[in-house]
């Protein structure tokens, strides 16, 4: 096809049977590569304004390899939360890698645990996205590609915390940045869940729980707490609405107005 700027020829790129398959899985996951730089390095200043010497930022980025669980801890560190409330927090914030990586599971037949073990223990929701697209339409995508996949974000996103971490070390974080950071991802994960009314109760109901059970605990367990008996609520409201065979005006206020895969 000629352009009509310049008479240039655009030919289609046609992939290279010889290429190595590190570098063929490095091509697909660099774009995700680079988008972990600016916030593992953001991570990796908050890391260490909150304590985190360079080899514990290392260590948290490896084990956790999640930028929300690791903004968590930051922030409940720096407030001396109690361990168990922290660990609390962590498995509740984490729970939906259970749901994603059963949708895996089906590409991962026959693998051994330990590969399994070290497939799950890097799997976030970056790579997870890019591997379930290339399970589903590249056929002759392998269980090996995904995991070196996922280690190469990995990589990335260390090594992003560790160059935040060496750069906090340099320079002065005050910990009111800390609490900011962990507020406006939060409210960032809450404006993306904003699809239907019901979701909106849900989360004003979250929130009221929220502060009666840190006055009632005097204590941030109180927080998993509110966090448990919001989304009870929410699952037995959403049930409820499900069931409702006559759609009127009101209920579909609180539907998803994207619909269901049922719909």
């Amino acid at each position: 096809m000629k352009s009509l700027f310049g008479g240039f020829q655009l030919t289609k790129v046609v992939p290279n049977p010889n290429e190595p398959n590190w570098r063929k899985n490095f091509r697909t996951s660099f774009p995700l590569d680079i988008s972990y730089i600016p916030i593992g390095i953001a991570c990796g200043i908050l890391l260490h304004a909150a304590g985190f010497n360079t080899f514990n930022t290392i260590l948290v980025s490896l084990l956790v390899f999640s930028g929300g669980a690791q903004f968590l801890i930051a922030s409940m560190l720096a407030i001396n939360s109690p361990l168990l409330t922290i660990v609390l927090m962590l498995f509740f914030l984490e729970l939906r890698y259970a749901l994603l990586g059963s949708s895996l599971s089906k590409y991962l037949r026959g693998q051994s645990t330990w590969f399994l073990l070290f497939f799950a223990g890097s799997m976030n929701d970056e790579n997870y996205a890019v591997n379930y697209l290339k399970f589903s339409t590249d056929k002759d995508f392998t269980q090996r590609d995904a995991l070196q996949i996922e280690h190469w974000s990995l990589l990335f996103w260390t090594v992003s915390n560790l160059v935040g971490s060496l750069v906090g070390t340099a320079i002065s974080i005050d910990l009111t940045v800390v609490h900011f950071a962990l507020t406006a991802l939060f409210l960032f994960m809450i404006v993306m869940q904003v699809k239907s009314f019901l979701k909106i109760i849900i989360a004003g109901l979250a929130a009221g729980l929220a502060i009666l059970f840190l006055v009632l605990t005097k204590s941030t367990l109180g927080l998993v707490f509110a966090t448990l008996t919001a989304s009870f609520i929410g699952f037995m409201a959403d049930n409820y609405l499900r069931r409702q065979q006559k759609k009127s005006r009101l209920v579909k206020m609180f539907k998803n107005p994207a619909g269901t895969p049922k719909e």
